[in-house]
């Protein structure tokens, strides 16, 4: 399988709300990264993809576009628009993401977008005033590892 082809699998399996075959697209040592998570590795990346979609109940809409890749490095543009569930907001978030490859899957993959811009449709008035803020990002992050540790914890083996 082409890299370009493993990108647009990728995507596709977001789309269809399907993290296994996302996952399989990642290699065991894969490293992700976002401004709301931070550095994940291996099974807590993976975990991550299966949190967001179980916790969306399939009300998330994925759209990809961009797709490219060479032997070693490749790119995509895609959006995501769901329900923050913590607190009933409509988020529409804009990502670019890059991606490193190995043996035929993707090692490395960095979520780029605004979490200001995000923190404004996500938490609203808080967001507005305080999303631009290196404690509110802190603050996101934070929360966002808490949640994907209970997730872990009580993701049955």
């Amino acid at each position: 399988m082409k890299n370009e082809e493993l990108i647009t699998k990728f995507y596709s399996s977001f789309a269809e709300g399907n993290a296994d075959e996302m996952i399989s697209c990642y290699n065991d040592a894969v490293e992700f990264s976002d401004p709301a998570f931070g550095l994940l590795k291996g099974e807590d990346a993976k975990n991550m993809w299966r949190m967001l979609i179980e916790r969306s109940k399939g009300n998330l809409k994925i759209e990809f576009k961009n797709v490219s890749a060479n032997d070693e490095k490749g790119s995509a543009d895609w959006t995501a628009q769901y329900l923050f569930t913590k607190t009933g907001r409509n988020v529409y978030n804009m990502i670019h993401a890059e991606f490193e490859f190995r043996d035929g899957k993707i090692i490395r993959h960095r979520d780029n977008f605004d979490i200001w811009k995000w923190s404004k449709q996500a938490l609203g008035i808080p967001g507005i005033l305080f999303g631009w803020s290196s404690f509110m990002q802190n603050k996101i992050r934070q929360n966002a590892l808490e949640s994907l540790k209970q997730f872990t914890k009580n993701k049955p083996v």
